[in-house]
């Protein structure tokens, strides 16, 4: 009876937030689903995978992993970051069924990550290369969205590595793409999309009914009618198929079920499936985790999301994702992003996106099939643009080098090489620099005439052992020292060891012993008073 009221107690709660937060969370919605469209069919197409699993796991990731997730503003779906392991794991396997049973399996593994309580790992990433990340990723955003908003659509929308599988690289192709290609009325539909975003962030108004109007909405509707004006008054400029959205047309219901694959179980005794299967559960845990932890940075409200919660709703979405033939999800900053900048506020947002997606590909793919990329283009390179704002670069600068170097380091990773790798790279520096600040002075010594005092800065761990030794060497005989430790609400096994053999010398060498400071009755019970001398002050 106390689950089912606690239950409907949580739907009621649910119902009420989505109540108060609908006026924002739909338009929001609109803009995520178009935001989402193009990438889920670019990240398809980059992994060697059917166009149409990428809409499945976009509208998986909105509906199932939006419903079990307690994220108010993360998006999920196909990711870009998975396509070399997803291109790789589909050639290795005898059919693209197999590859769907590891898909399943990887999800299972997640839930197991979430009963072991794995999220928790992703609290030890420095804030610097979270931030880090964020700006990599709108600075990818910016360069890999110029050459479809010029209309060079060659390289799939999805595709965010800086080697490109055409030989190029992200600057030489934008090179290329200048000398070679441009046409010229994505170019036009593109600039003017961007002039509108920009000035419709200081433009738009704060009361009456037009607060709600996404600009990105007005920018897509906006391409389709000037596309349509070219194709009347200007035929050279009108945009062709070629550079317009591509979602797969069912010609009627029982087509459309058929573009569905399910997973092939008897695979499931073969090594290669479940090899599969461990490294997509890792790789897209991490990338999940890095990602809900950059959109609570992000996140106006600044709104704390459970890690472990996030490890359940990925892995119940690549389940489904996996029997129904789409690809694994991932929490997705560039979706997220979007979601943040068109003011979503609860995860309701999320969810519509994923109904959104999957209505249009029932009802109006023809329609969609009719807007530019390099509309979308122009919203996904605004949204680029305020992840790696000067002032992001600025501020950290001025928080000093401890800050600024892992910051930057994650940054020219990830644009260099791609989002796992980079990420990884700016882990390992953070890291340094973290340890680096503990192997800092954590001790001081301070003599005046026949008085000292040994000060411990912070925690004391066996890393400090070596520096409280010596620190405690330069006490003199025939003194009185005092060991503050006020500092401190932690000192371990082993330097309380050292503070003991401290105190025990001290009689034989005429010095008079005092520690000071709060460390808790069990620390103080542990440091020896072999002499009224010894006093916790």
């Amino acid at each position: 009876m106390r689950l089912t009221r606690i239950r409907e107690g949580n739907a009621v709660s649910l119902a009420s937030k989505f109540a108060t937060s609908w006026r924002q969370d739909v338009p929001a919605s609109i803009v995520v689903a178009l935001v989402a469209l193009p990438l889920c069919l670019g990240v398809a197409l980059a992994s060697g995978a059917p166009l149409f699993s990428g809409l499945i796991s976009g509208i998986v990731g909105g509906i199932v992993v939006g419903m079990l997730s307690k994220s108010a503003l993360s998006v999920s779906g196909p990711a870009a970051g998975l396509t070399v392991i997803v291109f790789d794991a589909i050639q290795r396997m005898p059919s693209y069924e197999a590859f769907l049973l590891a898909v399943v399996l990887a999800g299972c593994i997640q839930m197991l990550f979430s009963v072991t309580r794995g999220g928790i790992l992703s609290e030890f990433v420095p804030s610097s290369v979270i931030t880090g990340m964020l700006a990599a990723i709108g600075l990818i955003l910016i360069l890999k969205q110029f050459p479809h908003a010029i209309g060079y659509d060659a390289d799939p929308e999805g595709s965010f590595s800086f080697w490109q599988g055409d030989g190029q690289n992200t600057f030489s192709a934008i090179g290329q793409v200048l000398r070679e290609q441009i046409v010229w009325g994505a170019a036009i539909i593109a600039a003017v999309s961007l002039a509108f975003l920009f000035w419709w962030d200081h433009a738009k108004p704060k009361e009456g009914p037009l607060r709600f109007l996404p600009g990105p909405l007005v920018v897509v509707v906006g391409a389709v009618a000037i596309n349509a004006l070219f194709g009347m008054f200007a035929p050279s400029l009108q945009v062709q198929a070629s550079h317009m959205v591509s979602v797969p047309v069912a010609d009627g219901i029982g087509e459309f079920i058929g573009l569905f694959t399910f997973p092939d179980f008897g695979q499931i005794g073969n090594s290669a499936v479940w090899g599969s299967a461990v490294t997509l559960a890792i790789v897209a845990s991490l990338e999940s985790l890095l990602s809900v932890k950059a959109v609570d940075e992000i996140d106006p409200k600044r709104r704390t999301t459970d890690k472990n919660r996030e490890l359940f709703a990925q892995g119940g979405g690549n389940i489904v994702a996996g029997l129904i033939g789409g690809l694994p999800v991932t929490s997705v900053i560039v979706r997220s992003s979007a979601n943040v900048d068109a003011n979503a506020n609860s995860q309701l947002s999320t969810i519509l996106h994923g109904c959104w997606l999957l209505l249009s590909v029932l009802l109006i793919p023809a329609i969609l099939n009719l807007i530019p990329l390099s509309a979308l283009a122009a919203v996904l390179i605004a949204t680029g643009y305020k992840l790696t704002k000067p002032s992001l670069f600025t501020k950290r600068f001025k928080q000093g080098w401890t800050q600024f170097v892992p910051f930057v380091v994650t940054v020219g990773a990830i644009l260099f090489t791609d989002l796992l790798e980079g990420i990884i790279i700016g882990l390992v520096v953070g890291f340094i620099f973290v340890i680096g600040r503990n192997f800092r002075p954590a001790i001081i010594f301070v003599q005046d005439g026949d008085s000292c005092m040994v000060r411990a800065r912070r925690n004391l761990y066996f890393i400090h052992k070596y520096e409280l030794q010596k620190e405690l060497g330069h006490v003199p005989d025939n003194c009185d020292v005092l060991i503050d430790l006020s500092a401190t609400t932690y000192v371990d096994i082993d330097n309380i060891d050292i503070i003991n053999a401290f105190i025990r010398n001290a009689q034989f060498r005429n010095i008079g012993v005092i520690v000071r400071g709060d460390v808790g009755e069990h620390t103080a019970s542990m440091i020896q008073a072999p002499r009224k001398e010894v006093v916790f002050a």
